[in-house]
Protein backbone atom coordinates (compact mmCIF):
# COMPACT_ATOMS: atom_id res chain seq x y z
CA UNK A 1 0.00 0.00 0.00
CA UNK A 2 1.58 3.73 -1.08
CA UNK A 3 1.77 6.29 1.77
CA UNK A 4 -0.53 8.92 1.71
CA UNK A 5 0.76 11.87 -0.87
CA UNK A 6 3.70 9.70 -1.62
CA UNK A 7 5.13 9.63 -5.26
CA UNK A 8 3.68 6.01 -5.69
CA UNK A 9 5.96 3.75 -7.81
CA UNK A 10 9.22 4.79 -9.30
CA UNK A 11 11.97 3.53 -11.19
CA UNK A 12 16.19 4.32 -11.34
CA UNK A 13 16.90 5.90 -14.22
CA UNK A 14 20.85 5.50 -15.65
CA UNK A 15 22.84 7.76 -18.08
CA UNK A 16 26.66 6.87 -18.96
CA UNK A 17 28.54 9.97 -19.15
CA UNK A 18 31.67 9.55 -21.85
CA UNK A 19 33.13 13.17 -20.23
CA UNK A 20 36.18 12.86 -18.21
CA UNK A 21 35.96 13.73 -14.80
CA UNK A 22 38.99 14.93 -13.39
CA UNK A 23 39.17 14.35 -9.84
CA UNK A 24 41.10 16.18 -6.63
CA UNK A 25 43.04 13.44 -6.04
CA UNK A 26 44.71 14.02 -9.34
CA UNK A 27 42.97 10.34 -11.01
CA UNK A 28 40.75 10.56 -14.02
CA UNK A 29 37.69 8.77 -14.57
CA UNK A 30 37.40 8.53 -18.31
CA UNK A 31 34.12 7.49 -18.25
CA UNK A 32 31.18 6.60 -15.65
CA UNK A 33 27.94 5.85 -14.92
CA UNK A 34 25.36 7.98 -12.55
CA UNK A 35 22.27 6.12 -11.15
CA UNK A 36 19.09 8.27 -10.31
CA UNK A 37 15.35 8.83 -10.02
CA UNK A 38 13.24 11.66 -10.75
CA UNK A 39 9.70 13.09 -8.95
CA UNK A 40 7.47 15.66 -10.11
CA UNK A 41 7.74 16.83 -13.64
CA UNK A 42 10.37 19.31 -15.29
CA UNK A 43 8.60 22.81 -16.58
CA UNK A 44 8.82 23.95 -19.68
CA UNK A 45 11.77 26.83 -19.02
CA UNK A 46 12.85 24.08 -16.90
CA UNK A 47 13.07 26.34 -13.62
CA UNK A 48 11.85 24.09 -11.02
CA UNK A 49 14.49 21.35 -10.53
CA UNK A 50 15.74 20.30 -6.94
CA UNK A 51 18.38 18.19 -6.38
CA UNK A 52 18.80 16.30 -3.64
CA UNK A 53 21.98 15.04 -1.99
CA UNK A 54 22.66 11.75 0.37
CA UNK A 55 24.46 11.19 2.85
CA UNK A 56 26.95 8.35 4.07
CA UNK A 57 24.76 5.71 3.86
CA UNK A 58 22.37 7.08 1.34
CA UNK A 59 21.43 6.60 -1.88
CA UNK A 60 19.48 8.22 -5.19
CA UNK A 61 16.47 6.26 -3.74
CA UNK A 62 15.06 9.55 -2.07
CA UNK A 63 10.98 9.20 -2.05
CA UNK A 64 8.52 6.84 -3.51
CA UNK A 65 8.89 2.56 -3.71
CA UNK A 66 9.68 0.11 -6.31
CA UNK A 67 7.12 -2.03 -7.71
CA UNK A 68 8.55 -5.52 -6.39
CA UNK A 69 9.20 -4.00 -2.56
CA UNK A 70 6.27 -2.24 -1.55
CA UNK A 71 8.22 -1.59 2.20
CA UNK A 72 10.92 0.08 -0.07
CA UNK A 73 10.20 3.69 0.78
CA UNK A 74 12.71 5.98 0.06
CA UNK A 75 15.21 7.56 2.72
CA UNK A 76 13.27 11.39 2.84
CA UNK A 77 9.80 9.59 1.87
CA UNK A 78 8.15 11.90 4.47
CA UNK A 79 9.74 15.12 3.56
CA UNK A 80 9.01 14.81 -0.47
CA UNK A 81 6.09 14.32 -2.71
CA UNK A 82 2.90 16.00 -3.58
CA UNK A 83 1.41 18.46 -1.01
CA UNK A 84 4.78 17.59 1.56
CA UNK A 85 6.97 20.00 2.69
CA UNK A 86 9.12 19.55 -0.76
CA UNK A 87 6.54 19.72 -3.18
CA UNK A 88 6.44 17.63 -6.31
CA UNK A 89 3.52 19.28 -8.00
CA UNK A 90 5.51 22.07 -8.02
CA UNK A 91 9.11 20.93 -7.94
CA UNK A 92 10.96 18.14 -9.84
CA UNK A 93 13.11 16.38 -7.47
CA UNK A 94 16.34 14.22 -8.45
CA UNK A 95 17.67 12.28 -6.06
CA UNK A 96 21.53 10.49 -7.60
CA UNK A 97 23.32 8.00 -6.38
CA UNK A 98 27.34 9.42 -5.82
CA UNK A 99 30.44 7.91 -7.50
CA UNK A 100 32.04 5.65 -5.41
CA UNK A 101 28.93 4.08 -4.12
CA UNK A 102 27.15 0.81 -4.15
CA UNK A 103 23.91 1.25 -5.63
CA UNK A 104 24.39 1.57 -9.51
CA UNK A 105 26.96 4.10 -9.84
CA UNK A 106 30.65 3.48 -10.76
CA UNK A 107 32.23 2.52 -7.81
CA UNK A 108 34.46 -0.01 -6.53
CA UNK A 109 32.30 -2.92 -6.98
CA UNK A 110 31.91 -1.94 -10.72
CA UNK A 111 33.89 -3.72 -13.85
CA UNK A 112 37.09 -1.97 -14.58
CA UNK A 113 36.68 -1.62 -18.23
CA UNK A 114 40.35 -2.00 -18.44
CA UNK A 115 41.29 -5.02 -16.40
CA UNK A 116 37.59 -7.02 -16.64
CA UNK A 117 37.60 -7.10 -13.32
CA UNK A 118 36.44 -4.96 -10.38
CA UNK A 119 37.81 -1.96 -9.72
CA UNK A 120 38.39 -2.80 -5.89
CA UNK A 121 40.82 -1.13 -3.94
CA UNK A 122 41.99 0.37 -7.40
CA UNK A 123 39.09 3.01 -7.65
CA UNK A 124 39.92 6.22 -6.66
CA UNK A 125 39.45 8.30 -3.46
CA UNK A 126 36.36 11.14 -4.26
CA UNK A 127 35.83 14.22 -2.80
CA UNK A 128 32.55 16.38 -2.12
CA UNK A 129 33.79 18.64 -5.21
CA UNK A 130 34.55 15.50 -7.32
CA UNK A 131 30.38 14.61 -6.49
CA UNK A 132 29.56 18.02 -7.21
CA UNK A 133 31.14 17.87 -10.63
CA UNK A 134 29.35 14.81 -11.68
CA UNK A 135 26.36 15.86 -10.26
CA UNK A 136 26.53 19.06 -13.06
CA UNK A 137 27.36 16.67 -15.51
CA UNK A 138 23.74 14.99 -15.05
CA UNK A 139 21.90 18.56 -14.92
CA UNK A 140 23.87 18.99 -18.26
CA UNK A 141 22.20 15.79 -19.41
CA UNK A 142 18.74 16.79 -18.61
CA UNK A 143 19.13 20.12 -19.62
CA UNK A 144 18.96 21.50 -16.22
CA UNK A 145 21.11 24.89 -16.71
CA UNK A 146 20.24 26.21 -13.00
CA UNK A 147 18.39 24.43 -9.75
CA UNK A 148 15.86 25.98 -8.07
CA UNK A 149 17.51 24.48 -5.15
CA UNK A 150 20.10 22.33 -3.79
CA UNK A 151 19.78 20.40 -0.68
CA UNK A 152 20.30 17.63 1.92
CA UNK A 153 21.11 16.95 5.56
CA UNK A 154 24.69 15.76 6.87
CA UNK A 155 27.04 14.81 4.32
CA UNK A 156 24.09 15.87 1.75
CA UNK A 157 24.28 19.26 3.59
CA UNK A 158 27.84 19.64 2.84
CA UNK A 159 27.19 18.87 -0.74
CA UNK A 160 24.89 21.44 -1.10
CA UNK A 161 27.64 23.95 0.24
CA UNK A 162 29.44 22.91 -2.19
CA UNK A 163 27.53 23.51 -5.25
CA UNK A 164 27.03 27.25 -3.95
CA UNK A 165 30.85 27.86 -3.84
CA UNK A 166 31.72 25.56 -7.19
CA UNK A 167 28.30 27.02 -9.63
CA UNK A 168 27.22 30.01 -8.31
CA UNK A 169 25.30 30.61 -10.93
CA UNK A 170 23.56 27.48 -11.11
CA UNK A 171 21.35 26.83 -8.03
CA UNK A 172 18.97 29.74 -6.48
CA UNK A 173 18.86 28.25 -3.09
CA UNK A 174 20.73 25.97 -0.56
CA UNK A 175 19.48 23.56 2.12
CA UNK A 176 22.22 23.13 4.59
CA UNK A 177 20.45 20.49 6.82
CA UNK A 178 22.65 18.90 10.09
CA UNK A 179 25.77 19.26 8.29
CA UNK A 180 29.26 21.42 8.81
CA UNK A 181 31.51 23.04 7.14
CA UNK A 182 34.40 20.48 8.17
CA UNK A 183 34.92 17.72 10.22
CA UNK A 184 35.48 18.16 14.32
CA UNK A 185 39.05 16.02 14.70
CA UNK A 186 36.88 13.69 16.78
CA UNK A 187 34.16 13.18 14.16
CA UNK A 188 37.70 12.11 12.17
CA UNK A 189 38.01 9.97 14.86
CA UNK A 190 35.55 8.36 14.75
CA UNK A 191 35.69 7.31 10.98
CA UNK A 192 38.97 6.40 11.32
CA UNK A 193 38.26 3.49 14.13
CA UNK A 194 35.30 2.75 11.41
CA UNK A 195 37.69 2.35 8.76
CA UNK A 196 40.12 0.24 11.30
CA UNK A 197 37.45 -1.69 11.31
CA UNK A 198 36.74 -2.73 8.20
CA UNK A 199 40.53 -2.84 6.96
CA UNK A 200 41.71 -4.80 9.82
CA UNK A 201 38.80 -7.67 8.65
CA UNK A 202 40.94 -10.87 7.40
CA UNK A 203 38.23 -11.25 4.32
CA UNK A 204 38.96 -7.30 3.36
CA UNK A 205 42.33 -8.58 1.33
CA UNK A 206 43.31 -5.17 0.84
CA UNK A 207 40.19 -3.86 -0.78
CA UNK A 208 39.76 -6.78 -3.43
CA UNK A 209 37.60 -9.01 -1.43
CA UNK A 210 35.26 -9.54 -4.76
CA UNK A 211 38.16 -11.71 -6.03
CA UNK A 212 37.66 -13.49 -2.81
CA UNK A 213 34.06 -14.25 -3.34
CA UNK A 214 33.90 -12.76 -0.03
CA UNK A 215 33.24 -9.87 2.03
CA UNK A 216 34.61 -8.26 4.99
CA UNK A 217 31.36 -8.55 6.80
CA UNK A 218 32.46 -8.25 10.45
CA UNK A 219 34.03 -5.28 9.96
CA UNK A 220 31.63 -3.73 8.20
CA UNK A 221 28.92 -4.38 11.08
CA UNK A 222 31.44 -3.16 13.37
CA UNK A 223 31.93 0.07 11.47
CA UNK A 224 27.98 0.94 11.16
CA UNK A 225 27.39 -0.07 14.86
CA UNK A 226 29.99 2.79 15.85
CA UNK A 227 28.62 4.55 13.41
CA UNK A 228 24.80 4.36 14.34
CA UNK A 229 26.02 5.17 18.34
CA UNK A 230 26.88 8.46 17.04
CA UNK A 231 23.90 9.24 15.12
CA UNK A 232 21.93 8.98 18.06
CA UNK A 233 21.83 10.93 21.76
CA UNK A 234 21.62 9.52 25.16
CA UNK A 235 18.12 10.62 25.59
CA UNK A 236 17.14 8.60 22.08
CA UNK A 237 19.11 6.40 23.40
CA UNK A 238 17.60 6.08 26.91
CA UNK A 239 13.76 6.81 26.30
CA UNK A 240 14.26 3.59 23.47
CA UNK A 241 16.60 0.75 25.43
CA UNK A 242 17.13 2.55 28.78
CA UNK A 243 19.04 -0.27 30.45
CA UNK A 244 16.43 -3.20 29.59
CA UNK A 245 17.69 -6.35 29.33
CA UNK A 246 16.54 -8.84 27.12
CA UNK A 247 15.62 -11.98 29.66
CA UNK A 248 15.30 -9.70 32.41
CA UNK A 249 18.11 -11.16 34.40
CA UNK A 250 21.80 -10.75 33.84
CA UNK A 251 23.53 -13.79 31.98
CA UNK A 252 26.95 -12.84 33.09
CA UNK A 253 28.34 -13.45 29.45
CA UNK A 254 29.57 -11.84 26.61
CA UNK A 255 26.29 -12.23 24.45
CA UNK A 256 23.55 -9.64 23.76
CA UNK A 257 21.95 -8.84 27.18
CA UNK A 258 20.44 -5.49 26.78
CA UNK A 259 18.35 -4.46 24.41
CA UNK A 260 20.64 -1.47 23.13
CA UNK A 261 23.20 -4.36 22.17
CA UNK A 262 20.30 -6.27 19.85
CA UNK A 263 19.53 -3.03 18.72
CA UNK A 264 22.94 -2.13 17.66
CA UNK A 265 23.81 -5.74 16.49
CA UNK A 266 20.76 -6.12 14.08
CA UNK A 267 21.19 -2.79 12.58
CA UNK A 268 25.16 -3.80 11.78
CA UNK A 269 24.36 -7.17 10.29
CA UNK A 270 21.23 -5.23 8.22
CA UNK A 271 24.09 -3.03 7.18
CA UNK A 272 26.16 -5.27 5.88
CA UNK A 273 24.16 -7.12 4.01
CA UNK A 274 23.30 -4.17 1.86
CA UNK A 275 26.20 -1.64 1.42
CA UNK A 276 29.35 -2.15 0.11
CA UNK A 277 33.09 -1.66 2.95
CA UNK A 278 34.92 -0.18 -0.25
CA UNK A 279 31.78 2.35 -0.64
CA UNK A 280 31.87 3.15 2.85
CA UNK A 281 35.65 3.54 3.39
CA UNK A 282 35.15 6.58 0.75
CA UNK A 283 32.25 7.70 1.83
CA UNK A 284 33.79 8.69 5.37
CA UNK A 285 37.25 9.59 3.45
CA UNK A 286 34.87 12.59 1.74
CA UNK A 287 33.68 13.55 5.02
CA UNK A 288 37.34 13.74 6.56
CA UNK A 289 38.36 15.74 3.64
CA UNK A 290 35.53 18.37 3.38
CA UNK A 291 36.71 21.58 4.10
CA UNK A 292 35.97 24.72 1.96
CA UNK A 293 37.83 26.99 4.22
CA UNK A 294 41.37 25.24 3.53
CA UNK A 295 42.30 26.92 0.24
CA UNK A 296 41.42 30.30 2.19
CA UNK A 297 43.85 29.82 5.37
CA UNK A 298 41.21 28.70 7.36
CA UNK A 299 38.48 31.60 6.28
CA UNK A 300 35.32 30.54 6.05
CA UNK A 301 34.30 34.01 5.84
CA UNK A 302 36.79 34.03 2.36
CA UNK A 303 35.72 30.64 1.21
CA UNK A 304 31.70 32.28 0.72
CA UNK A 305 32.94 35.33 -1.06
CA UNK A 306 31.49 34.45 -4.39
CA UNK A 307 28.48 32.30 -3.06
CA UNK A 308 25.17 33.47 -4.85
CA UNK A 309 22.71 31.29 -3.32
CA UNK A 310 20.01 32.04 -0.70
CA UNK A 311 20.21 29.73 2.45
CA UNK A 312 18.53 27.76 4.60
CA UNK A 313 20.20 26.26 7.03
CA UNK A 314 18.90 24.15 10.11
CA UNK A 315 20.44 22.14 12.82
CA UNK A 316 18.93 20.30 15.89
CA UNK A 317 19.46 20.63 19.63
CA UNK A 318 20.80 16.85 20.65
CA UNK A 319 22.80 16.45 17.14
CA UNK A 320 26.37 16.45 18.85
CA UNK A 321 28.39 14.75 15.85
CA UNK A 322 27.29 18.27 13.33
CA UNK A 323 26.27 20.11 16.61
CA UNK A 324 24.23 23.56 16.10
CA UNK A 325 27.69 25.54 16.79
CA UNK A 326 28.94 24.00 13.44
CA UNK A 327 25.76 25.46 11.62
CA UNK A 328 26.07 28.53 13.58
CA UNK A 329 29.76 28.80 11.99
CA UNK A 330 27.91 28.58 8.44
CA UNK A 331 25.27 31.09 8.92
CA UNK A 332 28.15 33.71 10.50
CA UNK A 333 30.67 33.44 7.60
CA UNK A 334 26.80 33.39 5.06
CA UNK A 335 26.16 36.63 7.22
CA UNK A 336 29.78 37.96 6.59
CA UNK A 337 29.40 38.41 3.38
CA UNK A 338 25.97 39.70 3.70
CA UNK A 339 24.33 36.39 2.17
CA UNK A 340 20.06 35.99 2.26
CA UNK A 341 20.32 33.14 5.01
CA UNK A 342 17.86 31.95 7.04
CA UNK A 343 18.23 29.57 10.28
CA UNK A 344 16.91 27.30 12.50
CA UNK A 345 17.67 25.36 15.59
CA UNK A 346 14.87 23.30 16.13
CA UNK A 347 14.59 21.41 20.03
CA UNK A 348 14.60 17.19 18.66
CA UNK A 349 15.95 14.21 21.14
CA UNK A 350 16.97 12.33 17.98
CA UNK A 351 20.33 13.63 17.49
CA UNK A 352 21.71 13.43 14.54
CA UNK A 353 19.20 11.31 13.02
CA UNK A 354 16.59 13.80 13.33
CA UNK A 355 16.85 15.34 9.89
CA UNK A 356 15.36 12.18 8.99
CA UNK A 357 12.57 11.78 11.47
CA UNK A 358 8.71 13.21 11.22
CA UNK A 359 9.00 16.15 13.14
CA UNK A 360 5.61 18.84 12.58
CA UNK A 361 8.14 21.95 13.12
CA UNK A 362 10.87 20.98 11.43
CA UNK A 363 8.71 19.89 8.18
CA UNK A 364 7.06 23.32 8.61
CA UNK A 365 9.87 25.17 7.96
CA UNK A 366 11.38 23.41 5.31
CA UNK A 367 7.55 23.70 3.60
CA UNK A 368 7.81 27.56 4.40
CA UNK A 369 10.32 28.37 2.95
CA UNK A 370 10.47 25.69 -0.83
CA UNK A 371 6.94 27.83 -0.73
CA UNK A 372 8.79 31.10 -1.35
CA UNK A 373 11.16 29.66 -4.19
CA UNK A 374 9.57 31.10 -7.86
CA UNK A 375 9.39 28.42 -10.37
Amino acid sequence: MQAQNSVGIVTPQYVHIDKPLHLMSGAVLNSYNLVYETYGKLNSAKSNAVLICHALSGSHHVAGIYADQPKSAGWWDNMIGPDKSIDTNRFFVIGVNNLGGCHGSTGPASIDARTGRPYGASFPIVTVEDWVEAQAQLADHLGIDQFAAVGGGSLGGMQAIQWALDYPERLRHALVIAAASKLTAQNIAFNDVARQAIISDQEFYGGDYYSYDTLPRRGLRLARMLGHITYLSDDSMAIKFGRDLRSGAFSFGYDVEFEIESYLRYQGDKFADQFDANSYLLMTKALDYFDPANAYNGDLSAAFRNAKANFLVLSFTSDWRFSPERSRDIVKALLDNEANVSYAEITSRHGHDSFLMVDGYYHQLVRAYMDKIET
